[in-house]
């Protein structure tokens, strides 16, 4: 499982590739060893490392000091071996799972003498299993020698310490045989340390000498740290409640110095590089820096957030000393610096990037950085690529992330969790390009559980020693399976169950109803229920916990392993086991979870097709954990326990050499293809491995990788979907309905070139070649010359306001454009203007101080040989807002009076000011209501633009509405699964609108200029359809009255037939309705009118009269209002749409609204319900709606 820092509700966060499968040199444990009180608390939790460090990590990082009264572990460098043991004041080991991070409760209710459950055919540490019925196919059957063999072992006490309850354990690894303990009594009561002991040895752990005389007496020692990259180095934190010091060892710990600090360290950061470069974060919130491996230290910065502090990790040297830190500031802001470790001067400091940045968001990972920045609600994420400009991270348009986690930046490719705003307790994988700009979906729904603290962690797990090879645990429908990918996220398949159990039993287990799925926790510590475990060193060898059935479960939990790199599986016990690699996954070890203490332990040298049980020592144990001798072989294990609760802690050291008995030879090994259910090409190669002969035992030794690799050639499986494309079920990537495949050239200049996208991009560090790389391969194409196109002026932080007398910063941004051959004019509205002759002049913007406090009409021109536009930006100087929704009907006919409101959110923000501007008027209407009314005398599109200011916020929308002399208009549902797909946001309600217009010509053949849809706020989803009359350029219209009828009529027919619908994303297909109001033919359109027909007219109007006069005279009552929503909605959109001084009820989707709402109103702001009054807008002729025509004034 991939740990992901600290959760909270929107947070960044970095879960290294350490926290990933493969990465294990660093050994951290939480331990609970048998203790006689059942009334101790629980053992400590593990606080949660954001930032562990390891492959792809910024560098390692020691864990913080714990706080008084909760006990933590702390992590060291990673690669020093380093074993952190908890010995808590409650009973056992439990052998139940539990989630990562939480204490052993079990085991905290049971004394050291309580039974454990009843073994279920599962080898105990005594007893071998025992089938419930004969064996069906004994070969299938994991075999176990029950004759009891020995093992090489010493025992040494740490004597003295048995009251000690934590210790933190560093092996210094190749060719070395130290080993250094710091045990501490740990009071809970007081929340501080009182007691520590320091032992050393030179034996590989045969032998222990006690140092405390050596480090002082009296001085108590809190924490151990190793350099990671000179094992020799060793640096002792002593307690800070007794003397603030370090002692540094230059000599594996052999002699010590001493140093006094002038401050209290929380957390250390070692350089991955330089060994004697450290930072320090203290308790008050500063970061020094030492480059003597501590003994002098400097201040770097104040005020820096905890863990948000880095070294930089790019390949190159000139930047080795940069420091990357997150500050907060005085007023309360987060921001981004950078500077080096020897010259950290306010002057020499760096901004990055520009502004605030979130806070707690900054992180430095490999060749990325990445920092977060929330802006009208709404998360926004930004990405810099080797110390490049920072571009925002683009997700697919919809995906609206409320928290995002980094979990990896290994092979120059993000690997992200993002849970999107439909998700409560799953996230999506998004894998980027090179860049880490462009994301695109890897894999939905994944499980994800939060830590005791609140870290995130999702269950992907990412196998060791082959590339692109993950493991997740994906939801669905309520139920947790397990899938698996050869190639980075591209295809995902199912487990296949094995074939039989335990005793060589049957599975009747059929895909996909039934499968293998897996606890995916990965813990620091290998001696801890439900984890799974790979090595680099043997690459096809997998151990997990797991159970086999419809679903993940926590009961009935088994262990299995795959020797083929996932593809099948065997059950080795019924009951979970530690299982440790031993020469280079040569040698399996197996140590049973139990609370009971235990003498025997399980190997296997086939690949745990057979055990034999072997005992490493003579009186049982209670086992806190297991640390594996560093290096290639692995051959020397330390087993730390008590032989009682009380006892001191008791060392095993077990020394595996000597089962066997030579090495292995070159005809000792046969070699194995890695392949995926057949399939030999993984990662575009095909790669063979040798495999040690499960009959020969010997000793291999050094590991030496893959034995052969050769390419294959390029299918179209070595591709994903590139950004803005989704797979459809043919297999073929295309554009999703929200992405326009032309904007990719939108920054182009004539002369130059771009890439322009087949769909396709090859997955990263996929090694394929020839084949159908070409086709898919993205294609250098000329620009292509293009006319200024969405053209818009904003200020840099997207505000509507400036300070008298201070810069304010325009932005300039063009949607399409040659931006090398444009002429820009600005003109500021206060008497100044100037001119640049291309875009990239003003890529950092337009620096300009206002004198006078007002509202200035900023006004822009872009100009070149194809073409011109322009776009106006209203300023107000000394005022600043937010948000705003401007409401419109979305048609209106010529000479009818408009009514336009400004609803806020919100809705209770003091005095206001509006200010309105409507058709082509250049001097606004000011007023101190939020509604106008105004009349359109001609046709055609308007644009109407309201700012509200209230003291200094101001805030703006702008509507377009279309003025027509006459129109038809019918209301719209959908199959209910839309509504699973609608955030009820204004960019979403625009694509589908388009997705609708689109779906509606090809439907019916009727030319788009005559069509007209709105998708509505709220659910269900609803939308509006606008059969309009289309005018030429000289203003002259095309089509009678008769015609927009017979359009009408060929719309619901087609709607009737079930005819349109549209393609929201691969499998999800939405069907389009007419929303009826009855079952009753209330019009008959033949020309001949029988008596009966007429009659039920005659009585339709007299109905309609009476509504009429009702209607007429509601319209006086104030708050009575009628609803319309505009068609070009913004972002500013309000959650609850409800003015200050209105509320308003909802009209049911299913209401067809009448085109004399449309323009009758005086006031139409707002939602009422008209029952009956239908006479005027359509009736229903069997399952037929007709649209109505509205009556036009001359």
């Amino acid at each position: 499982m991939a740990k992901v820092g600290a959760g909270g509700g929107g947070g960044f966060a970095a879960g290294p590739s350490a926290l990933l499968a493969g990465a294990g040199l660093l050994l951290l444990l939480l331990l609970c060893a048998p203790g006689a009180r059942s009334d101790a608390p629980r053992c400590p939790a593990p606080r949660p490392g954001g930032h562990s460090a390891g492959r792809g990590a910024p560098g390692p990082r020691a864990e913080p000091l714990p706080p008084a009264g909760r006990p933590v572990v702390f992590a060291v460098a990673p690669g020093d071996r380093a074993l952190t043991l908890q010995r808590a004041r409650g009973a056992g080991r439990s052998g139940r799972r539990r989630r990562s991070g939480a204490a052993p409760a079990e085991a905290a209710a049971r004394g050291p003498g309580a039974p454990s459950r009843r073994p279920r055919g599962a080898p105990g540490d005594g007893a071998p299993p025992q089938p419930a019925t004969p064996a069906r196919d004994p070969d299938r059957a994991t075999r176990f020698r029950t004759e009891e063999l020995r093992l090489t072992s010493t025992t040494f006490a740490l004597t003295g310490d048995s009251a000690h309850n934590q210790a933190m354990v560093h092996w210094s690894g190749h060719n070395s045989s130290v080993i250094l303990i710091l045990t501490k009594l740990y009071d809970y009561n007081l929340g501080s340390i009182t007691e520590s002991s320091l032992w050393r040895s030179t034996d590989y752990g045969t032998t222990y000498e006690k140092l405390n005389d050596k480090v002082g007496l009296k001085t108590i020692l809190s924490y151990l740290y190793v350099c990671p990259t000179n094992k020799r180095k060793i640096m002792l934190l002593t307690d800070p409640e007794i003397e603030s010091s370090l002692l540094i060892s230059s000599d594996e710990g052999a002699t010590y110095q001493k140093y006094r600090l002038s401050f209290y360290i929380q957390s250390l950061l070692f350089h991955p590089k330089q060994e004697d470069w450290i930072l320090a974060y203290s308790q008050d919130q500063k970061l020094y820096s030492s480059a003597e491996f501590g003994r002098r230290w400097q201040l770097i910065q104040e005020g820096v957030v905890p863990n948000r502090f880095y070294w930089s990790v790019m390949g190159s040297t000139k930047e080795a000393d940069l420091v990357h830190v997150e500050a907060r500031m005085a007023d309360g802001h987060s921001q981004y610096l950078t500077c080096r470790m020897q010259n950290c001067t306010d002057s020499n400091k760096s901004k990055p990037f520009p502004g605030y940045i979130d806070p707690d968001s900054l992180i430095v990972q490999d060749d990325y950085v990445f920092v977060q920045l929330t802006s009208g609600g709404r998360p926004h994420y930004y990405v810099s690529y080797r110390r490049n400009a920072f571009a925002q991270m683009k997700l697919p348009k919809y995906a609206l992330p409320k928290d995002m986690h980094v979990i990896s930046t290994d092979e120059n490719q993000v690997f992200a969790a993002v849970q999107e705003w439909n998700q409560n307790d799953t996230y999506n994988l998004y894998i980027s390009d090179t860049r880490g700009v462009y994301f695109t979906l890897a894999l939905e729904n994944v499980q994800s559980t939060r830590g005791p603290e609140g870290n995130v962690m999702i269950d992907l797990y990412e196998v060791a020693g082959i590339k692109g090879m993950f493991l997740a645990n994906k939801k669905i429908d309520n139920q947790v399976k397990t899938f698996i990918t050869y190639n980075k996220g591209r295809d995902w398949r199912l487990l296949q169950a094995p074939d039989t159990d335990l005793r060589g039993d049957p599975v009747h287990c059929l895909l996909p109803y039934c499968s293998l799925h897996l606890h995916l926790k990965v813990s620091e510590n290998p001696y801890t229920s439900g984890i799974i475990a790979s090595r680099d060193t043997a690459p096809s060898i997998i151990v997990a916990s797991g159970n086999i059935g419809s679903e993940l479960s926590d009961s009935d939990i088994s262990m299995f392993v795959s020797s083929d790199a996932g593809n099948t599986w065997r059950q080795i016990f019924e009951e979970e086991h530690s299982v440790l690699y031993l020469d280079q996954g040569g040698v399996l070890v197996a140590m049973k979870h139990t609370s009971l203490p235990i003498r025997h332990l399980w190997l296997s040298f086939d690949e745990g097709r057979s055990w034999s049980k072997y005992s490493f020592t003579s009186i049982p144990l209670f086992v806190d954990g297991v640390l594996g001798e560093p290096g290639e072989e692995t051959l020397i294990m330390t087993v730390f326990g008590h032989f009682s609760h009380r006892s001191e802690w008791q060392l095993v050291k077990v020394d595996y050499k000597s089962i066997f008995d030579r090495r292995c030879a070159e005809e000792d090994y046969r070699p194995w293809q890695l392949h995926s259910q057949g399939e030999a090409c993984i990662m575009g190669a095909k790669r063979i491995y040798k495999k040690r002969k499960s009959e020969r035992k010997c000793m291999q030794g050094k590991y030496a990788g893959a034995m052969e690799s050769e390419p294959c050639v390029c299918t179209e499986a070595d591709f994903d979907c590139d950004y803005g494309y989704e797979r459809h079920s043919n297999g073929q990537c295309l554009p999703a309905f929200w992405f326009n495949p032309s904007s990719l050239s939108k920054d182009c200049s004539v002369g130059q070139s771009y890439l322009n996208s087949t769909g396709y991009r090859k997955v990263v560090s996929n090694n394929c070649t020839d084949g159908v790389r070409e086709q898919y391969t993205a294609k250098p194409q000329k620009c292509p010359g293009k006319a200024p196109r969405g053209l818009r002026i904003v200020t840099a932080d997207g505000k509507l306001t400036a300070e008298q007398g201070h810069n304010v910063t325009l932005m300039v941004q063009l949607e399409e454009g040659d931006v090398q051959r444009t002429l820009i004019q600005v003109d500021f509205g206060d008497g100044i203007a100037v001119s640049y002759v291309n875009l990239s002049s003003m890529e950092d913007g337009i620096k300009h101080v206002y004198q006078n406090v007002g509202i200035f009409r900023v006004t822009v021109q872009v100009d070149n040989s194809l073409g011109s536009d322009s776009a106006v930006l209203y300023l107000h100087v000394t005022c600043p807002l937010e948000h705003v929704h401007l409401s419109l009907p979305f048609v209106t006919t010529k000479n009818k009076e408009v009514n336009a409101t400004a609803v806020l959110w919100p809705s209770q923000v003091g005095t206001l000011t509006y200010v309105w501007w409507y058709g082509n008027n250049t001097e606004p209407l000011i007023t101190l209501e939020g509604s106008i009314s105004f009349k359109f005398t001609s046709e055609g599109m308007n644009t109407i633009t309201v700012q509200v200011s209230a003291g200094s916020a101001i805030l703006q929308d702008t509507k377009t509405i279309a003025v027509y002399e006459e129109f038809r208009s019918l209301r719209l549902s959908f199959s209910p699964n839309l509504d699973d797909y609608n955030p009820d946001i204004p960019e979403w309600r625009r694509d589908i609108s388009r997705v609708i217009k689109k779906s509606l010509v090809e439907a019916t053949g009727i030319p788009s200029q005559h069509i007209l849809v709105a998708v509505l706020p709220g659910l269900p989803t609803a939308a509006e359809l606008f059969v309009l009359p289309y005018q030429d350029p000289t203003g002259e219209s095309r089509r009678s009255p008769e015609d927009l009828e017979q359009i009408s009529e060929v719309l619901i027919h087609k709607l009737n037939q079930n005819l349109v619908h549209f393609e929201l994303k691969p499998g999800v297909q939405v069907l389009v309705h007419a929303a009826h109001l009855t079952a009753a033919p209330l019009v008959d359109l033949t020309p001949a009118h029988s008596g009966s027909a007429m009659l039920m007219l005659l009585s339709v109007v007299f109905v309609g009269l009476a509504v009429f006069v009702i209607y007429k005279f509601k319209r006086k009552i104030p708050g009575i209002n009628v609803y319309a929503q505009m068609q070009n909605e913004k972002e500013q959109e309000m959650i609850s749409p409800v003015s200050h001084t209105e509320s308003r009820p909802s009209i049911p989707h299913t209401e067809l609204r009448r085109p004399g709402q449309l323009i009758d109103e005086k006031v139409e702001s707002q939602l009422i319900e008209v029952p009956n009054s239908n006479f005027e807008s359509s009736g229903v002729l069997g399952s037929c709606s007709v649209f109505s025509r509205i009556p036009t004034e001359h």
